[in-house]
């Protein structure tokens, strides 16, 4: 019985994507107002900001980072700030160059964020605080919206004129 095996071909034109290395790129933790904080009694106030940047480092490879910045308050003092910053080497071939921001600012932060996730989580209890649990992150929404948000800013749209109704 012969074998049916792909085309060299059709094997060397398939999209190819491989995480090539994971790192931790930056990681910092301020506690400015300890020990007196661990005094505190109360809920503190959590933000989260994220950054994302990609760029091609040699003819297939892709750096992309993820930066997480939280926040904990508790009225208004700051209880501590972790800084993480996690990167990526990603091989991305055969895709057409439309899709590389995609891949660059969903598919690649997907798989960074669980790993600056459990940082931060870590590192929170490292410093004296209950663990933080930061929630799951859509992604391709944010892809989205960011994509929305540059178009709107590149071509204006005018505002529609009154509509006049007759009634």
């Amino acid at each position: 019985m012969a074998e049916i095996a792909p085309a060299a071909d059709q094997v060397a034109t398939q999209p190819q994507f491989a995480i090539e290395k994971l790192y931790i790129k930056d990681l910092s933790l301020e506690v400015p107002n300890a020990p007196q904080i661990f005094m505190e009694q109360g809920q503190p106030a959590v933000d989260l900001n994220l950054h994302t940047e990609g760029k091609l480092i040699r003819d297939d490879a892709y750096h992309v980072t993820l930066s997480v910045t939280v926040t904990a308050k508790m009225g208004d003092k700051t209880l501590f700030l972790i800084e993480v910053v996690q990167g990526g080497i990603f091989r991305i071939a055969n895709v057409l160059p439309e899709m590389i921001p995609q891949v660059l600012g969903i598919t690649c932060p997907n798989l960074l964020y669980p790993y600056a996730r459990e940082v931060v989580s870590d590192v929170s209890v490292r410093a004296g605080f209950m663990p933080i649990v930061l929630q799951p992150i859509n992604f391709e929404l944010l892809y989205q919206q960011q994509a929305a948000q540059a178009a709107a800013q590149s071509n204006p749209v005018l505002p529609a004129a009154p509509a006049n109704s007759t009634h």
